[in-house]
């Protein structure tokens, strides 16, 4: 059970760019989520996912020597939903319909995430140095919190500077 959740459901074993797979999976799983059922689950199931990811990663590493292997992608669901937040949150926020898909921002949030976890700036890094079950989902969600930085100053210049 735990390596079908760490691989979530096998999205892990696409090649290539299992990273990339596990990212674009988690976008449309993100949007249903924010479209059914809005932002507050979208965050609660978000938190619940990183320590469901926790528990799997260690799991389905306990007693292997690489500690991070490439078919585990439940920390890229987690940061990937991390860079989705912000939209998520300025939607309901807005009061906009629930399944409108104002893809700019879901665009931004999937791409400024792959940099960063795929760049590893500062202390994307330094989680990733970690060598355990916890660092494996850290730095996932470091980047996403970068990303999610990134989306929520792109909305600002877009929707502020610009008044788009």
């Amino acid at each position: 059970m735990s390596r079908l959740l760490a691989t979530v459901f096998g999205i892990g074993l696409l090649r290539p760019a299992p990273g990339t797979w596990g990212s674009a999976a988690a976008v449309p799983l993100g949007y249903l989520l924010h479209a059914v059922f809005g932002f507050p689950v979208f965050l609660l199931a978000t938190v619940a996912v990183f320590f469901i990811g926790w528990w799997a990663t260690a799991s389905a590493t306990d007693g292997q020597a690489d500690h991070d292997p490439s078919e585990i992608v439940i920390d890229e669901v987690v940061g990937q939903w991390i860079a989705l937040l912000p939209v998520s949150a300025g939607l309901w926020h807005a009061g906009v319909d629930a399944w409108v898909f104002p893809w700019p921002g879901w665009v931004t949030a999937f791409v400024m995430f792959r940099v960063f976890d795929i760049w590893k700036p500062g202390p994307v890094g330094w989680a990733d140095r970690k060598h355990s079950a916890l660092g494996v989902m850290l730095d996932d969600v470091i980047a996403g919190l970068l990303a999610a930085v990134v989306v929520m100053l792109a909305a600002g210049f877009a929707h502020g500077v610009l008044g788009l």
